[in-house]
């Protein structure tokens, strides 16, 4: 049997999602919430999502982009923290969630346990290493102050340069606690780096980031990661003054050097001028006496010197009588020079007169015109005799040729290696020889010994050398004419 369900409502699950979280959000509009951060994840959009627990629940918990970029320290797991944010629901997943605001560490102990993880961190990479730091400048020119331009720190500062030695002071103003003091301070320090040397703005020579005293919370900008890496990467010195003497922030440990107060970097920065003048003086009185005490020895020395030297007049006579002498000669030894001088242009002039000249160029023409004649013909007679001298000694060469003697049927008898053959005796039965005639070689080997027949060979008669009788010369020249070769 089916029971009426009356008159109540029918919900669609969107509906009854949507009246859940209304009343959620109405009920937990602001809430602040302290746990453990587990599970942390970074999207790629840079929402952060998490979970906030303690021993007994969980809550899942939200912070998007804009809220995230806003916390002072990197959200990890374990840390214990403090939020606030209000509480809404997922209908996707009927899941309720914390959309956080803000987020802060729990207390001093979870910010040192994050102070000391970041040291760490930061160490690692070799900011803090010494060989980094950089010597701060004797006198600075111009110094920069990266502070709070309303705080008693740069009034302190500007006025302990005055007190030791006056220099121009460049403030770039920052808030120095808070949201936004770190991005400032790290912009202050790259700023002042990225003047020109020459530009309309000094460059400063050395940079002071300074703060009053404070909590750990109150100092927490100069611990975030963005300044250390600006105190670490500038190229200027930089002093830090961060807090008193007993507080330490990580760009205390970036930093090239630490003073314990800002009134103490402002001592760092600078020297006394009143103990540098009292040290100039001092140092200038001793110069001064040192160089009268050289001087007076000097001329003592020089008096002692001088005695042994002979009068500077007495030096002197001897010359000046010599000078005196060789003057009275010069004026007639120039006259005598320039007369002689004279007298050979003259002689040289009357030579160089148009009609000598001409007559003797007139001759050398003549001379050529003759000489140019009689080359030619002795140019040729010196040909044709050298010609007659070169075809007698080449028949005499070819007289004298073994080739010629070959054609007359002689035979030349070589070994196998190639020596001449003078006589039968040398050779041995079964040798090989060589006959070489005169239409070319052939090859032959010894036999044994033969009787010599009673007859004995016919010795073909050589003809007798008959010597090429010289050509007469030719004919002596005519008479009054000589040759030129």
């Amino acid at each position: 049997m089916n029971t009426p369900a009356g008159n109540i409502h029918e919900f669609t699950v969107s509906e009854l999602a949507g009246s859940l979280k209304r009343t959620v959000e109405d009920a937990f509009g602001h809430v602040r919430v302290r746990g453990e951060l587990g599970r942390v994840v970074v999207a790629k959009s840079g929402h952060v999502y998490f979970d906030v627990k303690d021993d007994k629940a969980v809550i899942a918990s939200i912070a998007w982009k804009g809220t995230a970029q806003r916390f002072r320290f990197r959200p990890e797991e374990g840390l214990e923290v403090v939020i606030e944010g209000r509480l809404s629901t997922y209908p996707g997943r009927s899941q309720y969630q914390l959309i956080v605001e803000s987020m802060e560490p729990a207390g001093a102990g979870a910010l040192m346990a994050l102070l000391e993880e970041r040291k760490k961190q930061l160490a690692a990479e070799g900011l803090f290493e010494p060989a980094r730091k950089q010597p701060i400048p004797f006198l600075p020119t111009t110094i920069g102050v990266v502070t709070s331009p309303t705080g008693a720190v740069i009034r302190d500062i500007l006025h302990r340069l005055r007190d030791r030695f006056p220099r121009h002071v460049l403030l770039w103003p920052v808030l120095v606690q808070g949201e936004g003091a770190a991005p400032q301070i790290a912009e202050a320090i790259r700023g002042f780096n990225a003047l020109p040397v020459d530009g309309p703005v000094p460059r400063p020579d050395v940079l002071i980031v300074a703060r009053g005293g404070g909590s750990i919370e109150d100092l927490w900008g100069f611990n975030e990661e963005i300044v250390v890496r600006a105190a670490a990467e500038s190229e200027i010195p930089l002093i830090s003054a961060v807090g008193h003497e007993t507080d330490t922030t990580l760009i205390d440990y970036a930093s090239d050097r630490r003073a314990p107060t800002p009134t103490g970097a402002a001592e760092m920065a600078v020297p006394v001028r009143a103990e540098l003048k009292a040290d100039l003086d001092q140092l200038g009185g001793r110069l001064v006496s040192a160089l009268s005490r050289h001087i007076e020895r000097r001329r003592t020395e020089l008096r002692s010197a001088a005695r042994a030297l002979p009068r500077p007049a007495a030096l002197m006579e001897l010359k000046r009588q010599r000078f005196d002498m060789v003057a009275d000669k010069l004026d007639p030894a120039l006259l005598n020079h320039a007369a002689e001088k004279r007298g050979r242009l003259l002689v040289l002039a009357a030579g160089l007169k148009p009609a000598a000249l001409t007559r003797d160029l007139r001759q050398k023409r003549e001379q050529l015109t003759e000489r140019a004649s009689r080359l030619a013909p002795a140019a040729e007679r010196v040909r044709r005799d050298r010609k007659r001298d070169l075809e007698n000694w080449s028949a005499r060469l070819e007289a004298l040729s073994h080739q010629s003697v070959l054609k007359r049927g002689f035979v030349l008898v070589r070994d196998r290696a190639g020596k001449l053959v003078r006589s039968g005796a040398s050779l041995m039965e079964g040798a090989g020889i060589d006959l070489v005639f005169a239409d070319g070689e052939r090859a032959a080997r010894i036999e044994g010994d033969r009787k010599p027949s009673k007859r004995a060979p016919e010795t073909p008669a050589l003809p007798k050398k008959s010597k090429p009788k010289p050509k007469p010369r030719s004919k002596p020249e005519a008479a009054g004419q000589g040759r030129l070769f």
